[in-house]
């Protein structure tokens, strides 16, 4: 007997809804093959079997909740009680005549020839979907082996997959903007330019796999949960865009729908006509007029983008955010650089730049302070001894933040060297998602767009994060009373009032401010 378990279902989701059973009681079942669907707040994924077998037993049904680790069903090597087995092979035969009468391509399900596919690569852990973003090959183009030819884009980030062989892309299966899961088929390659006549092939040429809105018509097409989220809300599923398996609703489709403020008009009672006047008291609806809504542009948003606006969201709602600000008078490290700015550069073919100057000073605060560096896990505070920095990198897709590990062991030249590399990579989209997890502080640095002061909300789950600004010219006060410029920055940091309290977030960075505008502390870490 083996048990059907659900898997992990990714970072920060421990539960899932069972959305439809694909198999059913005493059905006979191949290892590896589909079982059961599940359906987490973001996406939709199948559970295959550990086993081959007959189902035996269903544990939990459709519409219900469950965690990960939970048993939903068991895989027996003979029937399930009370349940025929399988029919003998005889009793098969018609099945397996269609089989030997379909072309060859068809019965196995693979391109025939030379035919090479092109599939969808591990897009990371608790990734399983994407979205294909932009085709740059086309029909009919020659490719050269691990050439790319498209790109996939994630909640997280923007990945090139490349040509498995070399030879002419006789077929494009995904077009873009269409959700694929990972091993999914996008097209093919042919080494001789000729297509295959794989089932695929005759959906050459015909309409994107069915829009939600035609799906969603029809409720047995919808999940348990999703009708129930439906229902409960009074919502016109043809109106809601589906993002999950063959254009299918998930539970994060309707929330976004929600969200968004658009609803299906309320059923309202049949009842007399008002009078006139009646009428005339009610408001009249804000009507776009028809020209300015011909120069409007709906733009589908980005599965990152609607990961960042789904994690800042959060952030605000489950953190108690506060930002306490301070300035830094930058004349010493300006003079620092100045001084040694050739010597560095000849010895560690790097640039001194500013930011492995506010690295350092943030890890020796943190030090003094552990608890900006720790985050809330339950009814938990978890304390990192290791500093980890989150860099916060403006790229065409949106704003990430690639982590540059292990701080307090580097020296700055190192640190300026790891952060141009996982800044450009950024910028490509070359950073993998193990480079962006795990940070426990980040720095922004609004200041090289010209902001001069701004709140930066956090990077969840982590506890505070410090804003960089622009360094003006102001005229300040000395301690002897006389008046100069100098080159300021304003500093904020964001925190989670939860953990930090405001005495210790102002103290952090009071501590920051005196390391940076004395740069011989953090030589001497005092």
């Amino acid at each position: 007997m083996t048990e059907i378990v659900v898997p992990t279902l990714g970072e920060s989701v421990s539960e899932a809804t069972v959305a439809k059973w694909l198999k059913k009681e005493g059905d006979h079942i191949e290892m590896d093959e589909p079982i059961v669907e599940l359906e987490t707040d973001k996406v939709t994924l199948e559970v295959n079997a550990t086993a081959s077998g007959t189902l035996s037993q269903i544990i939990v049904q459709e519409g219900e909740n469950v965690e990960v680790g939970a048993v939903l069903g068991h895989v027996g090597e003979g029937a399930a009680a009370g349940v025929s087995a399988p029919a003998p092979k005889a009793a098969q035969a018609p099945k397996q005549e269609m089989k030997e009468d379909a072309p060859k391509a068809v019965a196995d399900n693979k391109p025939s020839g030379d035919v090479t596919p092109i599939n969808v690569p591990t897009l990371g852990e608790s990734v399983s979907e994407a979205t294909v973003a932009t085709w740059l090959k086309k029909e009919g183009d020659t490719v050269a082996l691990d050439e790319p030819i498209v790109e996939l884009e994630t909640d997280k980030v923007t990945l090139e997959v490349n040509a498995p062989a070399a030879g002419v892309i006789v077929k494009i299966i995904a077009g873009e903007g269409d959700s694929v899961e990972v091993g999914a088929q996008l097209g093919e390659i042919s080494a001789s330019g000729a297509a295959s006549t794989s089932p695929t092939s005759t959906q050459s040429g015909q309409a994107a796999p069915q829009s939600a809105s035609a799906s969603a018509q029809d409720d047995h097409k919808l999940s348990p949960a999703v009708l129930k989220m439906v229902n409960d809300n009074k919502l016109d599923a043809a109106q809601i865009s589906g993002t999950g398996k063959e254009g299918r609703l998930t539970k994060e489709d309707v929330m976004n729908h929600m969200e968004s403020g658009v609803k299906a008009p309320p059923v309202a009672p049949a009842k007399a006509d008002p009078a006139p006047a009646a009428k005339a008291q009610a408001p009249a609806p804000s009507v776009v007029s028809a020209d300015k809504k011909a120069r409007e542009e709906r733009v589908r948003m980005t599965r990152l983008r609607q990961a960042i606006a789904k994690r800042l969201k959060g952030a605000q709602e489950t953190a108690a955010i506060l930002t306490t600000f301070n300035e830094v008078d930058m004349t010493a490290i300006l003079a620092l650089r100045n001084e040694y700015q050739d010597q560095f550069v000849k010895r560690h073919g790097v640039k001194l730049g500013f930011m492995s100057f506010f690295v350092k000073a943030a890890v020796e605060a943190l030090k003094e302070f552990p608890a900006v560096n720790a985050e809330i896990d339950g009814d938990e505070i978890v304390y990192k001894n290791y500093y980890d920095m989150g860099i916060a990198v403006s790229t065409e897709q949106g704003l990430i933040v690639p982590v540059v590990r292990d701080c307090d062991q580097k020296s700055m030249a190192q640190i300026e060297k790891d952060i141009i590399d996982v800044g450009t990579r950024a910028r490509d989209g070359k950073v993998s998602l193990d480079e962006m997890q795990g940070g426990t502080f980040t720095i922004t640095n609004g200041g090289i767009f010209g902001s001069l002061m701004s709140t930066p909300i956090l990077n969840a789950p982590q506890s505070a994060i410090l804003g960089m600004h622009k360094i003006q010219q102001r005229p300040m006060v000395m301690p002897d009373g006389s008046i100069e410029a100098r080159p300021m920055m304003y500093l904020a940091m964001s925190y989670d009032h939860r953990i930090i309290d405001g005495k210790e977030s102002v103290q952090f960075l009071v501590r920051i401010k005196n390391a940076l505008e004395d740069p011989q502390r953090l030589l001497l870490g005092v």
